[in-house]
């Protein structure tokens, strides 16, 4: 007897892309299935179709059923060579007229091959490689979700359905994906932000949150924590203008490089931008005053709104938006500093993720991309001065080819959440070229006029997508410093109890704290409940004992027991909680 042949992953998920494929065709024998691509992805593999019939969540079971009668049934997958006229022949014949689609943009030598499923009517363009029989397969695949995308990616192309699976070697590989779906659901922002009442979007802004109440909250310490962390840098906080003329865009560099990610409005017969960064507007900044070494490094801080035309299939709650706040800087330092003004920045950056509860860090070099200003000897040189900087840090990195803005190469840092999840937050871009765009100088040492470098910065990234982000890792659950409501206080009987909870709540909001009273007609079960689920970090149910003794029974989130502290010591308590906000390593 024959061994069972081995197989790696990929070619696992690449042929049951094949068999979904197939499985779709014959759950809905009366729907003409039109078949685009079905590659494999990161833990699995979608296909997109086309048909008139929509799927939807509840057919997926349906779909995995046919499946794993396919593979059951141990059909053979041959592979075929054709000839690129007969490719075309076929494929029209089968009506398959994205297949014709892709054959004809194949270069003049590709080697062109198809798949079946000998048994089956079922044949798909692809250059394999492939299992030898379905019952090759293991069944350790789940059907997720459903999604829309147009052809090859482009909005102006239909718009097909997208199927998802997930797709593993071992069902205890499988179990384990599907409780970190099942746990990313739970912690998903956008349904953590509608049920806690933080942000939520509507048809007439797309890819623009509205900020509730309780999220403003989050949002402006955030810009407080950024501003503290600016002060104890050595940034100037500046503020410029929304709406620039189009002829400053044109300098920068970011019409001719950008122009698609932007909204343009025209006034009085003159052609407006609004900014989708504040580079430009720190240029003129700088420009309009003389500098000396003495004054630099010179460090510009921005939290203007930015807007960027981000395309619709490409938004995805606060972590893709198209009008956002970045806590933007631009460093301006004479050539001789990079090295330094870099080791501060990653000392910054680094600090302050941790401070957040981000342990794992990874840093990249961003090099040139393919579309780029600038002549090469200038990135050579700036991409020289960001890879010495890293060499001579603490941190080890990686290399993106190609990653690099249009102006500079940068460096990226990416965080794991508690998901094990990779995020960019942080950025270092080094710019050589827009300094000379604008004619910048300063005088140095000598009385000469030098140009300046650039550093472009982001720590947090836009606060939109450092909440959405935030929120996940915690799963909603946010430190008392950052926390929106810090306490409710819940009296058993309104009518005994009331007038102390407010008294002990006027005495709070007095010294900076965030608390309410629930003094709602409604069971205390019923309130404590709720409050737990709104994740505030504690609750004060307040009683007989609590009233004649003037103290509070606090409950800490996610916590059943209670502890009895007196109005100081709950006071002191919740100072101590305040001042986590500022990182240990700047706390003086």
């Amino acid at each position: 007897m024959s061994e069972k042949p081995q197989y790696d992953l990929d070619t696992i998920r690449h042929s049951t892309a094949h068999v979904m494929a197939q499985a779709i065709e014959e759950t809905f024998p009366d729907q003409k299935v039109t078949l685009g691509i079905g590659p494999v992805i990161e833990h699995g593999f979608y296909y997109d179709i086309d048909m008139d019939y929509r799927i939807q969540d509840e057919d997926l079971k349906k779909i995995e059923k046919k499946m794993k009668e396919i593979i059951k049934n141990k059909l053979p997958v041959t592979r075929h060579e054709i000839s690129r006229e007969d490719a075309i022949k076929l494929f029209t014949e089968q009506g398959q007229h994205l297949k014709v689609e892709l054959i004809k943009e194949f270069p003049d030598d590709e080697v062109i091959t198809y798949y079946t499923h000998e048994g089956s009517d079922f044949i798909d363009l692809c250059r394999g490689p492939h299992v030898e029989t379905t019952k090759d397969l293991p069944q350790f695949f789940k059907l997720t979700n459903t999604a829309g995308a147009y052809w090859k990616g482009d909005q102006d192309n239909q718009m097909l359905q997208r199927i998802y699976a997930v797709c593993f070697l071992s069902k205890e590989e499988l179990k384990q994906h599907l409780h970190f779906l099942e746990e990313a659901k739970k912690r998903d922002h956008r349904k953590l932000g509608k049920e806690l009442s933080y942000f939520y979007f509507d048809a007439v802004a797309p890819g623009s949150p509205f900020i509730m109440p309780k999220g403003t909250i989050v949002y402006n310490e955030l810009t407080q924590f950024a501003r503290m962390i600016y002060d104890r840098y050595d940034y100037q906080e500046v503020i410029t203008p929304q709406i620039l003329d189009v002829s400053l865009w044109k300098t920068s560099g970011h019409y001719d490089n950008y122009k698609d990610d932007m909204f343009f409005v025209d006034s009085e017969n003159r052609d407006f931008a609004v900014k989708p960064m504040n580079c430009p507007c720190h240029m003129l900044m700088f420009k309009s005053q003389k500098y000396s070494y003495r004054d630099l490094p010179l460090r510009f801080a921005d939290f203007g709104r930015l807007h960027r035309n981000e395309r619709s299939g490409a938004l995805a709650g606060m972590t893709r938006v198209r009008t956002f706040c970045q806590d933007d800087s631009h460093i301006f330092i004479p050539m001789d500093k990079i090295q330094d003004e870099i080791k501060t920045l990653l000392e910054m950056f680094f600090i302050c993720y941790r401070h957040f509860g981000f342990e794992k860090i990874k840093v990249n070099l961003s090099t040139r991309p393919e579309k780029k200003i600038g002549d090469d000897s200038v990135w050579d040189a700036a991409e020289a001065a960001l890879k010495q900087s890293l060499d001579d840090s603490p941190h080890e990195y990686g290399i993106n080819e190609g990653d690099g803005a249009f102006y500079g190469p940068k460096i990226d840092i990416q965080i794991s959440d508690a998901l094990g999840r990779w995020h960019q937050l942080g950025t270092i871009q080094l710019d050589f070229l827009l300094p000379e765009r604008f004619d910048l100088k300063f005088t140095n040492s000598n009385g000469e006029e030098e140009r300046p470098v650039v550093i472009h910065r982001a720590l947090l990234g836009s606060l939109e997508r450092f909440i959405g982000v935030y929120m996940e890792h915690v799963a909603g659950a946010f430190p008392f410093w950052l926390a929106p409501e810090q306490l409710v206080l819940i009296p058993v009987n309104n009518e005994f109890h009331l007038e102390y909870a407010n008294k002990v709540a006027k005495k709070l909001k007095a010294l900076g704290f965030r608390c309410k009273v629930d003094s709602r007609n409604e069971s205390l079960g019923k309130k404590t409940r709720e409050t737990q689920k709104s994740k505030i970090p504690f609750m004060a149910v307040i009683g007989d004992k609590e009233l004649e003794s003037e103290s509070l029974a606090l409950r800490k989130y996610g916590e059943q027991s209670t502890e009895v502290y007196s109005l100081d010591q709950a006071i002191q308590l919740f100072s101590e909680l305040n001042l986590e906000k500022v990182p240990k390593e700047l706390r003086l």
